[in-house]
């Protein structure tokens, strides 16, 4: 008979699900031990987004789903939980935009990771956020945070890594810090999975095309081009973006000061997508390499690694936002594999991290 071994998972800023999807999905054998990670509770603010969640995680079950703000959310009644993840929100650390940090309005959110920690002392975490985070405030907010996630609770040991998701399978060229947190007194220690793709990454086109999207597939809804935007993008070429040479100057963009490389870019089907946002205005929705139009969401969440079956809630910039602010699942299944991995005792191929906790301490990165 199986003996299950499963981590109670619980989830806040959880998005639309790409985190627990992959956790969901992750499942590690050893003798008739099967460890796995079963959602039980998660939080965010955005309604569409809620509804997403319960949809797709919990089979439509929204009392599963506090949709509401993270500051209303009262964690001695909550669900008990063996792990949590957090994705605090990234506005304010990223590198595109102003970069406020803890000065900013999303900055400080990370503080109710630590506050559930402290009330649940769950076995482990998984906390995230964009590359901009080891750079924000000076490196000051990076060492903050890694200082008060070290004393949360009853103590953790914290292994933080930048991954690279187009080395891990993921189509597309996404770099998150994340920080696997696991509790001090159960003597574990845990190892940066190796990359699995890093020498042959999935390209935008075998993300695309194999299998091809099936017509009847939900948020698979066209983006209605200006006729000036078709134009502009018969003139780019594969991989290029506005300010190709080669473009006619009538079809130029009036831009003074920096110039965002994603304006415009039309992907390169033979590499990994560049990075899918949840927002931006004209030029920023990712452009096919082919056809002169923008990607359809079903595309978008193609290239964050998202099944075909997983239905998006809302209307279409809403699912656009959704899709760009998620976890790639198939990312998250393999630190979280590695996470199981790590408390059945079974090795796995490994890297050293970026960085350590002494010498983000020391401010040597």
């Amino acid at each position: 008979m199986k003996k299950k071994v499963e981590f109670r998972f619980a989830e806040l800023f959880c998005g639309p699900g790409g985190l627990s999807l992959g956790a969901s999905m992750a499942e590690v054998k050893k003798g008739n031990a099967v460890y796995k990670v079963v959602p039980v509770w998660a939080n965010d603010i955005d309604e569409d987004t809620c509804q997403t969640y319960a949809l797709n995680i919990h089979h439509g079950n929204q009392k599963r789903v506090f949709c509401g703000p993270v500051e209303k959310v009262d964690f001695k009644k909550i669900p008990k939980f063996d792990a949590l993840a957090f994705g605090f929100p990234c506005n304010d650390f990223s590198l595109v935009g102003k970069q406020k940090g803890f000065n900013g309005k999303y900055g400080p959110l990370y503080t109710y990771g630590v506050k559930a920690i402290n009330e649940h002392n769950p076995l482990w975490f998984f906390a995230e956020n964009v590359g901009g985070l080891q750079s924000a405030n000076g490196g000051e907010a990076f060492k903050k945070i890694l200082t008060d996630l070290q004393a949360a609770g009853k103590g953790y040991n914290l292994y933080p890594h930048l991954y690279k998701f187009e080395e891990y399978g993921v189509p597309q060229q996404r770099h998150r810090v994340v920080i696997i947190g696991i509790r001090k007194d159960q003597g574990l220690e845990f190892r940066i999975p190796a990359p699995t793709t890093k020498n042959k990454p999935v390209t935008a086109k075998m993300a695309l095309e194999k299998p091809p999207i099936p017509k009847e597939v939900s948020n698979n809804e066209h983006t209605k081009q200006a006729t000036h935007v078709i134009e502009r993008l018969l003139h780019i070429p594969a991989g290029e973006n506005a300010w190709y040479e080669g473009l006619p100057k009538h079809l130029r963009l009036n831009v003074k000061g920096a110039k965002m490389s994603q304006i415009y870019k039309r992907l390169d089907p033979n590499k990994p997508s560049y990075t899918i946002t949840g927002s931006g205005g004209g030029g920023t929705h990712v452009y096919h390499w082919i056809e002169p139009r923008a990607l359809t969401n079903r595309e978008r969440a193609r290239i964050q690694s998202f099944p075909d079956n997983f239905i998006f809630k809302g209307p279409k910039e809403s699912v656009r936002k959704q899709i760009g602010m998620a976890v790639p699942p198939l990312g998250a299944k393999i630190i979280v594999e590695a996470v199981l991995k790590t408390f059945a005792g079974i090795p796995y191929p490994s890297v050293d991290s970026k960085f350590s906790i002494e010498e983000i301490k020391n401010d040597i990165f």
